[in-house]
């Protein structure tokens, strides 16, 4: 039968609280117990760590059966894991920020002395994962009491993104005034029950909600209704606009349709000005390249209209060749202006 933990441990380390003196009647601390005892694998080796607990040795004490531990020892590693939380961090950023598999990141371990398998690897991924949503959920609540102490509550907005037809479709909730994320989860049914389900825990935070905004959507609305009934609703403005601004926005699709239509012959001028080779060309260059930029411009309507966009970029372009050509003694013909 193998041992439950096979690795070999280069030092043992035991300890004791950083104060010697009970923080409630000041006599001194005496040891009772050891807390727990674990190996260790990190980053500068394997350790074999030793919590002792430790206890007033005043009878008299108010909290006589209270018990002090290393605040150090506590910082070494997850409970229910043998890996130290420097390990756990560095996994994380091979996966993150290098992009590396289960089987590299196993690899890189090995080769920093701290010895574990790809199954292993998982692991520590999925406790790093655990770990990062425990410091998100601390930080996330810091925000909101921040949020709540200055403005008097949370203002919470719910919206569902579905990538491609047919596939789930993800519900984000957020803090408006923060910008804060406090859920987000794949669906595959939008309705009122499966939403309260994802709208409660925030609910059950504690803190009070003084609005609600929503794109309209009924079965948003009816799960916010019926778990706060009495909280003020707002239709998302952003949404709102985009509604009564459809007509707009179709004449702004057609107008970026025509501009687009009128700057096909840019290929031809390119030729020409390829075949020749002067200084006069390499500024031709840059201004092509500039309305080439043109049919690659997209907005995001109804508050930032593409058509228009292009119509305003394409005019500056046009200004800036015409006062290119005046300081050259030139004249831009009828024909040129009309590429342009």
């Amino acid at each position: 039968m193998r041992p439950k933990n096979r690795i070999i441990p280069e030092k043992t380390i035991y300890f004791r609280p950083e104060f010697t003196a009970c923080p409630h009647c000041h006599a001194k601390l005496v040891r009772a117990h050891a807390a727990w005892k674990k190996k260790i694998a990190t980053l500068q080796g394997v350790i074999f760590a030793w919590s002792m607990a430790y206890r007033c040795s005043n009878s008299q004490c108010p909290y006589p059966n209270a018990r002090y531990r290393s605040a150090e020892a506590e910082k070494l590693c997850m409970k229910f894991t043998t890996y130290g939380f420097d390990v756990l961090c560095l996994v994380g950023e091979l996966r993150f920020k290098h992009h590396l598999t289960r089987k590299e990141i196993a690899d890189e371990l090995n080769r920093r002395g701290v010895k574990t398998t790809d199954r292993n690897a998982q692991m520590l991924y999925e406790r790093y994962l655990t770990l990062l949503g425990a410091s998100i959920d601390h930080h996330n609540r810091s925000v909101l009491q921040t949020i709540t102490e200055e403005h008097g509550g949370l203002v919470l907005s719910m919206d569902g993104v579905q990538p491609e037809k047919g596939n789930e479709t993800l519900y984000v909730i957020r803090e408006v005034l923060s910008g804060t994320v406090l859920a987000a989860k794949n669906l595959k049914s939008g309705s009122s029950e499966e939403l309260q389900q994802l709208i409660r825990p925030i609910v059950e935070f504690g803190y009070p909600i003084i609005g609600i905004i929503t794109d309209g959507q009924q079965s948003i609305r009816l799960a916010f209704e019926k778990l706060l009934p009495n909280v003020p609703y707002q239709y998302c403005q952003y949404h709102y606009l985009k509604d009564i601004a459809k007509p707009v926005v179709d004449l702004d699709r057609k107008l970026k349709t025509e501009l687009k239509k009128s700057l096909r012959g840019i290929r031809d001028i390119e030729r020409k000005v390829e075949e020749q080779a002067s200084s006069e060309g390499e500024v031709a260059k840059g201004y092509i390249a500039a309305i080439r930029s043109l049919l690659l411009e997209d907005g995001n309507p109804p508050l930032d209209l593409p058509g228009m966009r292009i119509y305003q970029n394409a005019k500056a372009i046009r200004a800036s060749l015409e006062q290119c050509l005046s300081k050259k003694g030139a004249f831009a013909s009828s024909e040129h202006r009309q590429n342009i």
